[in-house]
């Protein structure tokens, strides 16, 4: 299997597991708090947050799809790396409150770290054919 391929199957699997996770979080906010390792359920009308965070990882979701539609390989191992830091926000969030340390690192931690070698991996597959020796120039007839 090509490297092109192999990074193709790991951002569609980035791609779909954003979209599930922003509808999850949009659709069923008060179920989808159970995973991510904060301790308390927010306080007050604290769904709405919850809902924000849904949108956030729906258009992340979007964007990467997107990118992988059109082809846009160099683009899409960028936006991957940038991408990478909002699981690792999460992992940070999760420690600042006091939360799962099992989850910050297992979950947002890894998904992080995940995401950002996918990133890497494409923008690798991608160099490697920026690099590429321009192709020589026809003799001209005498």
């Amino acid at each position: 299997m090509s490297l092109k391929n192999v990074n193709t199957v790991l951002a569609t699997a980035c791609a779909l597991f954003a979209l599930y996770l922003g509808l999850s979080f949009i659709l069923a906010p008060e179920a989808s708090t159970q995973g991510v390792g904060l301790p308390n359920w927010p306080a007050g009308n604290g769904d709405g947050f919850l809902i924000m965070k849904g949108t956030r990882e729906f258009s992340m979701g979007l964007v990467i799809g997107i990118l992988l539609v059109t082809g846009h390989r160099r683009a899409l191992g960028w936006v991957l790396l940038m991408e990478a830091v909002a699981p690792f926000g999460d992992m940070i969030n999760v420690l600042a409150h006091h939360g799962s340390i099992a989850a910050a690192y297992g979950i947002h931690g890894l998904t992080s770290a995940l995401i950002a070698i996918t990133g890497l991996l494409t923008l690798r597959e991608t160099g490697k054919a920026h690099k590429a020796p321009a192709p020589a120039p026809a003799a001209q007839p005498a």
